[in-house]
């Protein structure tokens, strides 16, 4: 098991890294948050875990150990592979996630791509005790995911190479849509992609 990673980073796309350790390159793959705080040429430590399939080792790597052990634990869950497993993590912090499922937060984690309904409740039901209950729940006082979303992707769009105002540019147009789900519930992971999209339009 490769539990961390330590080296300069010498390549970074939208769905991995390339660390080099010891003079080899080692291909990451991770979420969008995680890239955007990786800088070319700078020194950076990963958590890590590696998925071993018959045909292929998959490394997956992760900003904190406490990502990365939600990572390991919702692949315990029956039809939950590491796909759908970074999906979660991309999607939802870690004390979010811990939350949703301690709480039976349904459509919090819903807002993962392919987590419908019963993948949802499979979730509660397998991961609520493992996880215990958080303190604090999805409708707790305070302001709400729509109100954070804005800082989180200007930082994850500079992180990987646009400019600041490319970053606000491009929000100004997702936020015009004010029925958008994904603006209302702020869903970082979804309008990151979604903001790749338009910029990719434009290069």
């Amino acid at each position: 098991m490769i539990a961390s990673v330590r080296g300069t980073v010498t390549a970074i796309t939208l769905d991995h890294a390339v660390i080099e350790v010891g003079g080899v390159g080692l291909a990451i793959r991770a979420t969008p948050s995680t890239l955007a705080g990786l800088r070319r040429g700078e020194q950076a430590r990963l958590a890590t875990t590696l998925v071993v399939r018959e045909d292929s080792l998959t490394l997956f790597g992760f900003a904190s150990d406490a990502a990365k052990e939600l990572f390991e634990l919702v692949q315990s869950v029956s039809g939950v592979g590491p796909k759908i497993a970074l999906a979660l993590i991309a999607v939802l912090e870690p004390e979010e996630l811990r939350r949703a499922l301690g709480s039976s937060d349904y459509p919090t984690l819903m807002r993962a791509p392919g987590i419908g309904r019963k993948g949802a409740e499979r979730l509660v039901l397998e991961l609520r005790d493992k996880v215990g209950v958080v303190a604090g729940s999805a409708t707790t006082s305070g302001p709400g995911p729509a109100a954070a979303w804005r800082p989180k992707l200007s930082e994850a769009l500079v992180g990987l190479g646009f400019s600041t105002k490319q970053a606000d540019d491009t929000m100004a147009v997702l936020a015009s849509d004010t029925e958008d789900p994904a603006v209302v519930d702020g869903d970082v992971g979804l309008l990151l992609r979604r903001a790749l999209g338009l910029l990719g339009r434009h290069r």
